[in-house]
């Protein structure tokens, strides 16, 4: 089968051309496991940490990509869960010990042993994937195999965030940064909280429209003064700056969720300007989103499938994998991305 890999750590800003397609063996279920035949992945930020070193995979060459759907076509004796045809997807989680304090506790994104799609194991950005039934998910019917795509990571690591930031009704809620998480967030919000106001901070204009079209009471750039101050923000950005803008904007006992794998180190320097007394004093609160658990995939799945959430996507054929990551990394972004793949697309 196709697959494109990671090699190495490289810059994209010196390397075009990160991931290298070659041809390997086609997986086989194992008595747990089943094989998905991709027909679409969405490329996520972490790939790009991956490549750029923030990230480090367990392994190299790795096949990336952690948002995958397609259809069962290899079922194992013991994965009574789905069976030949079935759609079904997974997503960041690959696996978790099962045994330890947090997983017991459903807490499976802390478990010492998780195991990360695409960064600890071979990931989606192929024709097969193989995975044990009980970390893949049933696609809702009412999804297009590239619209299911985004929910499995930029949804439900959205609906993570969300459940960490608990809002109530009525609350002013900040999304910093708008890409393929937050477009999602935006939505979820409109129908969870329906008479909260949504303030948007992005630096490009293409996302602030992008989020006022979908019913963001506010959208401006990272430095800009929102008119009211926020309850809760969710920051999904690759940098340090807007942490440090937007706890300035949070009211006493507000709280800003940090939904990133990785922060970059280029503005790090941006840390030096967090000021106690203005930033983090009268009980301002940070948290930070690691990982993801198998029930805030399915419990996403079906809010999803009920509101129902129409990703914002755009469609890239498998062999412009890398020129995705290129887009993203240039913030060339409105929705989420996504790789079609499947020879019945060819």
């Amino acid at each position: 089968m196709k697959a494109f890999v990671i090699e190495k750590v490289s810059d994209l800003n010196d390397n075009p051309q990160p991931l290298k397609l070659i041809e390997v063996e086609n997986p086989v279920a194992g008595i747990d496991e089943i094989v998905i035949e991709v027909r679409a992945c969405g490329v996520c930020h972490t790939e790009i940490d991956e490549i750029e070193g923030r990230a480090t995979p367990s392994f190299y060459p790795i096949i990336p990509g952690h948002q995958i759907v397609g259809e069962v076509v290899d079922v194992g004796k013991g994965a009574t869960k789905f069976n030949i045809g079935d759609r079904a997807g997974a997503g960041w989680i690959y696996s978790a010990c099962g045994n330890c304090e947090f997983c017991k506790k459903g807490l499976e994104n802390l478990c010492p042993d998780f195991k990360a799609t695409g960064k600890d194991s071979n990931g989606g950005y192929t024709e097969y994937f193989k995975i044990n039934t009980e970390f893949a998910f049933k696609i809702p019917e009412n999804f297009t195999f590239e619209e299911a795509a985004p929910l499995f990571c930029a949804g439900a690591i959205g609906y993570r965030s969300l459940k960490l930031a608990n809002p109530e009704n009525k609350h002013n809620i900040g999304l910093v940064g708008f890409g393929a998480s937050g477009h999602l967030v935006l939505k979820m919000i409109r129908f969870l909280y329906p008479d909260s106001k949504v303030f948007v901070f992005s630096r490009t204009e293409r996302e602030r429209q992008l989020a006022l079209n979908l019913g963001a009471y506010w959208a401006d750039d990272i430095d800009s003064i929102p008119p009211f101050k926020l309850h809760v923000a969710i920051d999904t950005t690759p940098v340090w700056k807007p942490i440090i803008e937007v706890l300035k904007h949070l009211l006493p006992a507000g709280r800003l969720v940090i939904n990133a794998i990785r922060k970059q180190d280029s503005d790090k320097e941006e840390l030096l300007k967090l000021d106690y007394s203005r930033d983090l004093w009268l009980e301002k609160e940070i948290k930070s989103v690691a990982n993801i658990t198998r029930n805030d995939i399915e419990e996403f799945l079906k809010i999803a499938s009920q509101i129902p959430i129409k990703p914002e996507i755009e469609i890239y054929p498998f062999k412009e994998a890398n020129k995705a990551l290129i887009d993203i990394k240039n913030r060339k972004i409105k929705g989420a991305k996504v790789l079609k793949i499947g020879r019945k697309d060819e």
